[in-house]
């Protein structure tokens, strides 16, 4: 047993495997399970527990992993997006550090406790977040990403290709399959009783739930659960955001370019930053349905914020503090407006910010309120003061708590 965050977990003696899924909206799951490609998933879902949980806003990566492996919204750990400004140093930074973090990770604590820790990430950007404290206790992080330069000084393992396997390429389904595999050789080898296997989203950018390509990334991905079911794992799954196709009726992206559209009606000035921003421009193009809006000095920010409303494509405007309360972000990290935009929209800074030929395709995106409902499954059924907190508005940063109090 051990208390993080004002949280107490108490996991079963078995081994304890969390998942997160990135980008996967329920209907990936039940697309795969209505053809049959997903036998251990459905079995998940008799025997143990299936619904829904909401995601953190903004339904980005950075922030809901965070949120996941701390237990505590994004007021309380501090990252509300992958990328921002950074008004004391002026700079436009990346949160891909634990020193962004302000709460610990359960992963520490966990491994001070006796179990033998492992996380493994499909991106190399959420390594550090995930090892913050732990590699020192004596735990195992790395991403199947950067797999061949883990080292035990710095990952907590130094074989990872040797136990699981040549290191994937990030832009494919390999990538996340990769991590699941992982899951299974520690388990099976015996370094590994407590674990958190987060994916990528690649596949989920790509391909909508009825492609042939993403049925059969499931099916990969059933069968790793499967194996991770027969070593006698108790496992949560969940994901840190939903996704949804954001293109207009002729296939290109259905983009409101923010920055542009304010200087051309109020002057220049304004800032749009974009929390999806990261490394992985393939999945995305730094389009997201979600904005940070910096105004000029002066500027009325009710004046704007109306004005935004008015704009079709938009659905939430709210100002700084407003936001912080509704989204639970931490303010000192946020812009003067926030902007939330419609299910196939997606914001943009100016067209000349976005490469647009990186997305090789039809761009499927996140990061706004229609993300924000998430799959949660669990391995066993729920004991009854958990189902019935799981059949309210569950979040999907309970997963840990869940899997480790309520699972029976």
């Amino acid at each position: 047993m051990f208390t993080v965050n004002h949280r107490t977990y108490n996991p079963p003696a078995q081994p304890v495997v969390v998942i997160c899924l990135d980008g996967s909206a329920d209907e990936y799951l039940d697309c795969a399970i209505a053809r049959g490609r997903m036998p251990n998933l459905l079995k998940m879902s008799q025997d143990g527990w299936r619904g829904f949980a909401r995601a953190a806003m903004p339904t980005f990566t950075n922030v809901n992993n965070s949120s996941i492996v701390t237990g505590v919204p994004p007021s309380v750990h501090g990252i509300g997006g992958n990328f921002f400004f950074d008004t004391a140093s002026g700079e436009e930074v990346m949160m891909n550090s634990s020193k962004f973090l302000r709460a610990e990770t359960i992963f520490p604590h966990a491994q001070r406790s006796g179990r033998k820790v492992a996380v493994v990430t499909a991106k190399e950007k959420l390594r550090d977040i995930f090892a913050s404290g732990l590699i020192s206790e004596g735990g195992i992080a790395f991403s199947s990403e950067k797999a061949r330069h883990a080292v035990v000084e710095t990952h907590g393992i130094g074989d990872v290709e040797e136990l699981v396997g040549p290191t994937p390429e990030i832009y494919s389904g390999d990538a996340s399959l990769y991590v699941l595999k992982a899951g299974v050789a520690l388990m099976k080898a015996g370094r590994a009783d407590f674990l958190y296997l987060s994916t990528t989203d690649y596949m989920q950018h790509k391909h909508a739930p009825e492609e042939a390509e993403a049925l059969d990334f499931y099916a990969a991905i059933d069968a790793e659960i499967g194996r991770l079911l027969a070593l006698g794992a108790v496992i949560g799954i969940t994901a840190d955001h939903g996704m949804n196709a954001k293109q207009r009726a002729d296939g290109t992206p259905n983009v409101i370019y923010l920055e542009t559209e304010l200087v051309s009606t109020f002057g220049e000035g304004f800032r749009v930053i974009l929390p999806i921003t990261d490394p992985y421009v393939a999945h995305h193009g730094a389009l997201g349905s979600f904005a940070q809006v910096h105004l000029p000095a002066g500027m009325d920010a009710v004046k704007v914020r109306d004005w935004l409303l008015k704009r079709t494509g938009i659905t939430e405007c709210h100002e700084r503090a407003t936001a912080a309360l509704l989204m639970e972000l931490p303010e000192d990290r946020m812009g003067d407006l926030v902007v939330s935009s419609a299910r196939n929209v997606v914001l943009g800074r100016t067209p000349a910010y976005h490469d647009l030929a990186a997305l090789a395709g039809a761009l499927r995106s996140h990061g706004g309120r229609y993300e924000e409902m998430v799959p949660l499954v669990f391995s066993s059924p729920l004991n009854e003061a958990y189902a019935v907190r799981a059949s309210g508005d569950v979040r999907n940063f309970d997963i840990f708590e869940i899997t480790c109090n309520g699972t029976r």
